[in-house]
């Protein structure tokens, strides 16, 4: 732990005050989040999506109150803009930094986690006392010092944004947002006889996995449908919500992806997101795509130590001696398996659709892969991310977006083009229209 110590006193040295002026304006934030909350729009009252809201309406993440307090944190942050007193170097070291204290943080809560679930320690608040001391500490320089790293990691993605013509005179529009929270848990719901998001909402994070099971039993029993509740790795609210993780290659490419989110936003591909099924599967393949190649030019610019091994080329060279196949590629089996669910639904066979996706998720989980449910709703959320094979299974969309990335001169006309289309249909005129 010295070395913990050491990172933790200079972090909390460079950053406190910036935090120090946040606090002294939580009041007025509390007086913003109760005037915002006084204001809605109210739904048909027979719509199933509106009779959802209301039974869940103790368990629905507070979006109002997360915006007011983020986008609060963040101009309280942008008066001050310490980031600007620090070189290149010390923005590397302090970042790193971070993510280490992250991973800390992580490992010490699975010991602590570790000991209560052991039933031969009789006194486990006892046994991890020293360790809670020790990950609140670690916890209180997390906090105090996350504005400043979640500004580092904003510049560095928005000077790759610009780089890549995302942007008026260098500038990358809009402004890049990210801030690490605990992410709302996701309920989704999909018809049981064909797979298509019907509608989403965010609920509150902590949900155990008893309440989650209870809440899509209920569901699914009310309204013949099917449900699920999941876990998110980020969410393009403005900031973005980000997982808190300690690996930058993740934090660097989910930044991007849920920028792509905010970018396309006031396009049509974006303003169709929830109207039109296409549009969130063309929508949510672009992310992937533009926060794949953003995440590690980044990366390759700031952090290279970090930077993965470039993806091996689908045509081995003639040199090369053939590989074996992997034991089991899960991105395949899942795209094997959306495939046969997709026909049996087609043939009206849900109950056989059913029992089959069980099955298959005892494989999956057989072969390390916990999936706690995998049902048509699974589909329709993971289906949505089409930039690989996987739970999308034979939707054309998928490799038509690829294509247009290939046909695209850089990422920047790639993700403009996209941003035009709502629609298969669109998509793949348009990709008559620019030809080979």
């Amino acid at each position: 732990m010295p070395s913990a110590q050491r990172r933790v006193g200079r972090l909390q040295n460079l950053s406190r005050w910036a935090v120090q002026c946040w606090r002294a304006l939580r009041v007025a934030l509390l007086l913003g989040v109760l005037l915002l909350s006084l204001t809605g729009e109210i739904p048909p009252p027979a719509d199933m999506e509106t009779r959802i809201k209301r039974q869940l309406a103790d368990e629905r993440f507070n979006f109002i109150g997360w915006e007011v307090e983020a986008l609060w944190g963040k101009l309280m942050h942008s008066l001050i803009v310490p980031q600007r007193y620090l070189s290149e170097p010390d923005r590397h070291d302090l970042f790193l930094a971070y993510l280490e204290l992250v991973a800390e943080a992580q490992r010490i809560e699975w010991k602590i986690y570790r000991v209560y679930a052991d039933p031969e320690v009789n006194d486990p608040d006892a046994t991890t006392a020293v360790l809670r001391d020790q990950l609140a500490e670690l916890r209180a320089a997390i906090e105090t010092c996350q504005p400043l790293v979640e500004a580092i990691l904003e510049e560095q993605v928005a000077c790759i944004l610009a780089e890549e013509g995302f942007g008026v005179l260098g500038q990358e529009i809009p402004p890049v947002g990210a801030h690490f929270t605990p992410l709302p848990l996701m309920l989704i719901v999909s018809p049981r006889d064909h797979i298509e998001t019907l509608f989403t909402l965010g609920l509150r994070h902590g949900l155990d996995v008893a309440r989650q099971e209870a809440i899509e039993e209920q569901i699914d029993a009310s309204y013949n449908v099917s449900s699920l509740v999941t876990r998110i790795g980020g969410l393009s609210a403005y900031p973005a919500m980000l997982l808190e993780s300690s690996s930058p290659s993740w934090v660097a490419e989910v930044t991007a992806h849920e920028w792509t989110h905010h970018y396309l936003a006031p396009r049509p591909l974006g303003w169709s997101y929830e109207a039109i099924p296409e549009a969130r599967r063309i929508n949510e393949t672009v992310a992937t795509i533009v926060g794949q190649e953003i995440g590690r030019r980044m990366l390759a610019r700031y952090y290279p130590e970090y930077l993965p091994p470039e993806p091996a080329s689908e045509e081995p060279e003639e040199e090369s001696p053939p590989r074996e196949p992997p034991e089991f590629d899960f991105r395949m089996e899942m795209r094997k398996t959306r495939i046969w669910v997709d026909n049996l639904l087609a043939e009206g066979k849900i109950e056989q659709a059913e029992t089959y996706m069980e099955r298959r998720r005892q494989v999956f989980v057989d072969q390390g892969y916990y999936i706690r449910k995998l049902n048509q709703a699974y589909f329709a959320f993971h289906g949505a991310y089409a930039a690989e094979p996987g739970a999308a299974g034979e939707d054309p969309i998928g490799p038509a977006v690829r294509e247009l990335h290939a046909r695209s001169p850089d990422l920047h006309t790639f993700a403009a083009r996209a941003a035009r289309v709502t629609t298969l249909a669109e998509l793949e005129a348009l990709l008559g229209e620019i030809g080979e």
